[in-house]
């Protein structure tokens, strides 16, 4: 397998503004020296509470923010340092799946546009009629029709919303999803069913995964390795197993408790 993403050093801080006249500017620390490579065709998991950093990682990797240090590597590109025309570019390679399948999806907007929009951001956009089989086709590959492209997202459920979302990612036929906790907003049994799809989807088309969760079990559905976050450094890495079944670190054993069913 060769390397897809490459993280090194990864620092991410924020200055919080003055209370008083007097007192000196307070500096948060969402990440501190995170490092990682994610092979190609793989999946890696990253756990953690609120707070821990995740969605700053995801933000860093989808180049969305700027590190205050290190380096996000795709393809041996360091994401930060690629000008505007060239990091849209990159982008047909990386997408991004959002928690919320109701707040990231424009309601204003039909299926069709909503899928199509990462393709109407590259440098050299295809036609109407390319992006419309485009379309049909990431939609068929989530198991919605080419029917529902007319419709708008308040006429779906949250799994079908989604599905939708999914399809939205696969548009450009990237080689890495970011994934936010997709299915935390969703029911049990649907959860199942939107991972099963991701599963199928990795095989199919061969993706790479970096899935964020709080929770372990949902992980070790899908990933092959997992790093677990707190206070904005990694505490622990390994196989999903090994970490449910053997945790080293006082904070995984206490994600592994927060599991139903887990023994520690």
């Amino acid at each position: 397998m060769s390397t897809l993403l490459e993280v090194t050093g990864l620092e991410r801080s924020y200055r919080l503004p003055r209370r008083s006249l007097w007192q000196a500017p307070h500096e948060v620390h969402a990440l501190r020296g995170v490092d990682f490579t994610l092979q190609a065709g793989s999946s890696l998991g990253v756990v953690g509470e609120s707070g821990s950093g995740k969605s700053t990682l995801a933000r860093l990797v989808m180049a969305l923010d700027r590190p205050s240090a290190g380096c996000v590597r795709l393809l041996g590109q360091d994401l930060h340092g690629l000008d505007g025309r060239a990091l849209r570019a990159a982008r047909r390679d990386f997408q991004m799946v959002f928690q919320d399948p109701y707040g990231s999806l424009d309601p204003r907007m039909t299926v069709q546009a909503i899928v199509c929009e990462p393709l109407t951001a590259l440098p050299q956009p295809p036609s109407r009629t390319q992006q419309r089989e485009q379309a049909e086709a990431a939609l068929a590959q989530v198991g919605l029709r080419s029917q529902d492209l007319a419709k708008y997202p308040h006429e779906f459920s949250g799994g079908q919303r989604q599905r939708i979302a999914i399809a939205r990612a696969l548009i450009t036929r990237p080689r890495l999803i970011v994934a936010d906790e997709p299915v935390s907003a969703l029911d049990v049994s649907v959860q199942a069913q939107v991972l099963n799809l991701m599963q199928d989807l990795q095989q199919q088309l061969g993706l790479s995964y970096l899935f964020i969760s709080h929770d372990l079990a949902v992980v070790q559905h899908l990933c092959d390795q997992v790093i677990v976050l707190s206070e904005g450094r990694i505490v622990e890495r390994g196989a999903p197993r090994r970490l449910f079944q053997a945790p080293c670190h006082p904070y995984t054993q206490a994600l592994v408790r927060a599991v139903p069913g887990a023994r520690t």
